[in-house]
């Protein structure tokens, strides 16, 4: 769709910027090809001594920096190496859900009563088969138990009963990518996905009674928490290594101290029992509403697909979950749309992991060409040591981006210089970069337009691909510095 946009506004800037004559590399860049215009060859010295500090090599970045009004690319860099995108690859992901479903698109949870309500017993059973919805989040799940309520039922002589489904995704341990089973960016994709399958613990200071009180929400049935830790003084430092924390299925303990220097703070983690997790909270949350269930909570289909649900609960706007992904680089949220994608395409099956690569794969090259060995579609999230990209292609979908329908909500979703989301601590000035982070042990990267100080705006691609990628930060921080002050060609 924003490919004909992106042409025909080049293409129109070009002649009218020229006093009416088009050039043929605008001619050119707006049909979508490669334009032979002028290009730094060598990285910034700002960015190189930074690299060189670092201990990374100047081969081990990747950069292009484009002018998004013109055929200038001002700086190319490594621009056609294969690379690691980290999460980066979100960008694939989200555009693609913005072009293909549209802003406003939004998930549906359908929701059965399968039998009478009288005098606030439903004779029967719950149904709740998911879609995907990755912002069925606590009070969501609430609101969804609470509208049950509102059609009178108070017990239920059946089951609560979950449809996952949708989604055909493999068992795996969920620390099969690093060994961090309980980190939340690890919990694996479901069609029926409820609160991330986490918990998060406060830690509260009680300086009276010389402890920590320990809140954790949801307070599942069947877990019993130890609710306080004792405080100790000095620096806060690595507070949860000395809460000497163990998690395990019914119980969690802190057999250390909390540092009293750290005020409140949080800590989310991922249910040891995942697969249990969401009739847990439902069980939970129904029982706290003063629900009565005679039966279980359980996994099981739905009602057929002529039967329609006795109500739909509908997700926040597509543009709405774009932002919470790109902002703060959710991975759980992002393969939940990366398989919504080819559920979407596919409709009647299932959706697998496969399904999803081809169903991004496909639309990726239209819009890039045909896709060839240097780039490889993965999860729909960066978390995977399989993904490829090069600076290239990636800066040439954030330039089609950027003249499409859908430019203000990718843009407003990425994390902004100094201000918010994974960018909040960046040193760039603040306000002026758009960018998504991208970051796993050994890469780093940012992506997406900066404003320059002649009020230009440039699409930025810089990725480091390399064991000490961590410590590149300011390098790129650099490069975004040196993009604002209007990159200066050599």
């Amino acid at each position: 769709m924003f490919q004909v946009f992106s042409a025909v506004r080049r293409v129109f800037f070009k002649v009218t910027g020229d006093g009416g004559g088009a050039t043929l590399a605008g001619l050119l860049l707006g049909l979508g090809l490669s334009a032979s215009a002028p290009a730094a060859q060598q990285l910034p010295p700002e960015a190189a001594q930074a690299l060189q500090r670092a201990g990374i090599p100047a081969d081990a970045l990747s950069v292009v920096v484009h002018d998004l009004y013109s055929s200038r690319s001002a700086l190319r860099w490594q621009e056609q190496r294969s690379v690691n995108p980290a999460s980066l690859a979100k960008l694939l992901t989200t555009l693609a859900a913005l072009d293909r479903l549209g802003p406003a698109w939004a998930w549906s949870t359908p929701v059965w009563l399968a039998g009478p309500v009288k005098d606030g017993v439903l004779d029967g059973s719950l149904h709740i088969k998911g879609s995907g919805d990755p912002k069925l989040v606590l009070e969501r799940v609430w609101l969804l138990l609470h509208r049950v309520q509102q059609y009178g039922v108070r017990e239920i002589r059946g089951d609560i009963v979950l449809d996952n489904s949708a989604f055909a995704v493999p068992d795996a341990d969920p620390g099969d990518f690093d060994g961090e089973a309980l980190r939340p960016y690890n919990v694996r994709p479901s069609a029926l996905l409820l609160n991330y399958r986490s918990a998060v613990y406060t830690f509260v200071v009680d300086e009276t009674a010389g402890v920590a009180r320990v809140l954790v929400q949801p307070a599942l049935a069947g877990t019993t928490v130890d609710r306080t830790v004792p405080l100790v003084a000095g620096g806060c430092g690595d507070w949860r290594g000395k809460l000497k924390a163990s998690f395990e299925p019914g119980q969690t303990r802190f057999a250390g101290f909390y540092p009293q220097s750290c005020g409140e703070l949080n800590w989310p983690v991922a249910d040891p029992q995942p697969g249990t997790y969401d009739a847990r909270l439902i069980g939970t949350l129904w029982k706290d509403m003063g629900g009565r269930l005679q039966g279980t909570v359980r996994e099981g289909p739905a009602p057929a697909a002529d039967v329609k649900p006795t109500f739909e609960h509908a997700s926040p706007a597509l543009g709405e979950v774009v932002r919470d992904i790109n902002k703060f680089s959710n991975n759980v949220m992002a393969q939940q749309l990366f398989l919504t994608l080819a559920l979407q395409a596919r409709r009647g099956s299932p959706a697998t992991l496969e399904g999803a690569r081809d169903t991004l794969s496909r639309w990726l090259a239209e819009r890039t060409g045909e896709l060839g060995a240097d780039t490889v579609v993965d999860n729909g999230s960066g978390l995977s040591r399989r993904g490829r990209i090069t600076a290239q292609a990636l800066a040439r979908l954030l330039e089609q981006a950027h003249d499409s329908p859908v430019m203000s909500e990718l843009m407003s979703s990425l994390p902004i210089s100094g201000v918010d989301g994974t960018l909040r601590r960046s040193r760039a000035t603040p306000g002026r970069a758009h960018l998504k982070t991208g970051s796993l042990r050994d890469v780093s990267g940012v992506a997406g337009y900066v404003l320059s100080n002649s009020g230009k705006r440039y699409v930025l691609v810089a990725i480091v691909n390399h064991a000490n990628a961590g410590a590149a930060r300011p390098a790129l921080d650099a490069l975004v510095q040196w993009t604002m002050r209007d990159a200066p060609a050599r």
